[in-house]
């Protein structure tokens, strides 16, 4: 049974207020730094200075062997208040709807293995980041709509996350 709350696959505990999500595109899974910001693909901030635990999926909890028919994104924050899915990518074109892609089906994933869990959650987001695109704007009301009302969750295209 799948469990998205393994302490195996989380990073310690980080409550700063800035830090970043990195990508090993070498076959190992995302994770925490603090201190080299060019290779972020995505920056956290926590400007209440919550305690945050950042759990990696890809090729943690859901190992490459697992779930052949289900896509899945990178990682996933969380706090007593946030539930925020990760999918970290480095791409110029055509990831858009990959990385959507890849987050609805491991909040699929996640509402199959914790039903009624994310419920104990205010803050419910998945978010779609870029290295090469960190400044990516895109208004599309009607997919974020659909997501909301499919998934529970806003989707947010950006590399800035932000701990509010």
């Amino acid at each position: 049974m799948l469990n998205f709350f393994d302490e195996i696959y989380q990073e310690p505990p980080i409550a700063d207020t800035l830090f970043g999500l990195c990508d090993d595109k070498h076959g190992g899974v995302a994770f925490i730094d603090k201190t080299n910001q060019h290779k972020w693909a995505a920056a956290v901030e926590n400007p209440h200075c919550f305690t945050v635990i950042f759990t990696a999926i890809d090729k943690g909890v859901i190992k490459d062997s697992e779930y052949p028919d289900h896509e899945r994104c990178d990682g996933m924050l969380t706090t007593n208040k946030h539930l925020y899915f990760i999918e970290l990518k480095n791409q110029k074109e055509n990831w858009i709807q990959k990385g959507i892609a890849q987050l609805e089906s491991t909040i699929k994933l996640f509402c199959f293995a914790h039903s009624g869990k994310k419920k104990n959650y205010i803050h419910k987001k998945a978010y779609l980041c870029n290295i090469r695109h960190p400044r990516f704007h895109v208004s599309d009301n009607e997919q974020n709509l659909r997501f909301f009302r499919t998934y529970g969750f806003r989707l947010d295209i950006q590399a800035r996350v932000v701990l509010a």
